[in-house]
């Protein structure tokens, strides 16, 4: 099988760094994108291209900020103008937020859907044209357990972000299924090891509603009581690179015999159910009104 060119978001640490070097030992191209390429990531970015040498991988950093349009428009175009093509984008930039809903203000929750659910439209449109015009390409959307299974507390701007950037991953796969651009859904569980996500959390703004639940009352200390409650609800030898793995085996597979979602949940929270129902039901409506051809990408003849 041809080398595949591969763009990623967020690949400076968690998943996506893990990815892009799953990919990258698989044999295709992959262009990690990340924020300050040569400024806070670029120890992260260094890091790679080392690995990348040492492994003999084509493992390429570039800077993409997905919350600026002419950030994501410059790194799509270099990549284009280099590579001639993007076969694979993985939607994996993402930022956690973890304290009481009430304590956070109404930018910092826009900052979260700016990030998580915008950044993902601004590269949506910088890309699309070319694999529209390819008539190929795959769109891969790192989505989350939460959407469809458990749900701590205190991490209710992260999810609602999440459930959104899922429901939009959904209803792009019917609209552009047509081009022959397949789509597929990535549904990790929690993992309190190996990722950032805790480490690198914002917090609530407001000190005042925060301490309100904190420091007195039914809730006191309540965010220490959840992690802990959770993390030990995953297992100790839980690896977030077989989420990699994964993805790396999903993406390896012949065009139009993907799954629609993959599921990796060490905690097993459920979710592989919740999709597995609501995913029905979405695929049974396109069948009732005719649309069944949606449901898969058009292949050449």
């Amino acid at each position: 099988m041809s080398k595949k060119i591969i763009l990623i978001t967020g690949a400076s640490s968690g998943f996506g760094r893990l990815t892009a070097l799953a990919l990258g030992r698989r044999g295709d191209t992959v262009y990690a994108s990340m924020r300050g390429v040569n400024g806070k990531n670029a120890a992260s970015a260094a890091d790679l291209v080392a690995l990348a040498g040492k492994d003999g991988i084509d493992l390429r950093p570039i800077e993409l900020d997905v919350q600026y349009e002419s950030s994501v428009d410059a790194a799509v175009a270099s990549i284009l103008d280099e590579a001639g093509r993007i076969d694979v984008m993985v939607h994996n930039a993402g930022h956690m937020m973890f304290g009481p809903a009430e304590a956070f203000t109404a930018e910092q929750l826009a900052q979260q859907y700016d990030v998580n659910v915008l950044g993902t439209q601004r590269i949506n449109r910088a890309i699309l044209p070319a694999m529209r015009a390819r008539g190929d390409g795959l769109l891969v959307w790192i989505s989350s357990s939460s959407v469809a299974g458990g749900t701590p507390p205190y991490l209710a701007p992260y999810f609602a972000a999440k459930a959104a950037m899922d429901s939009l991953a959904v209803s792009y796969a019917r609209e552009v299924a047509r081009f022959g651009i397949e789509t597929m859904l990535v549904v990790p569980g929690a993992f309190t090891k190996g990722t950032n996500h805790f480490a690198n959390a914002g917090h609530p703004a407001d000190a005042a509603r925060l301490a309100s639940y904190e420091e007195s009352g039914p809730y006191a200390g309540f965010s220490r009581t959840v992690q802990d409650a959770f993390g030990k609800i995953v297992p100790e030898d839980a690896d977030p690179a077989d989420v990699a793995e994964f993805i790396a085996d999903a993406v390896a597979q012949p065009k139009g015999t993907r799954p629609f979602r993959i599921h990796h949940d060490p905690a097993g929270d459920g979710a592989d159910v919740g999709f597995a129902v609501l995913d029905r039901l979405h695929a049974e409506m396109l069948h009732r009104v005719g649309m069944s051809d949606l449901l898969t990408p058009a292949l050449k003849d």
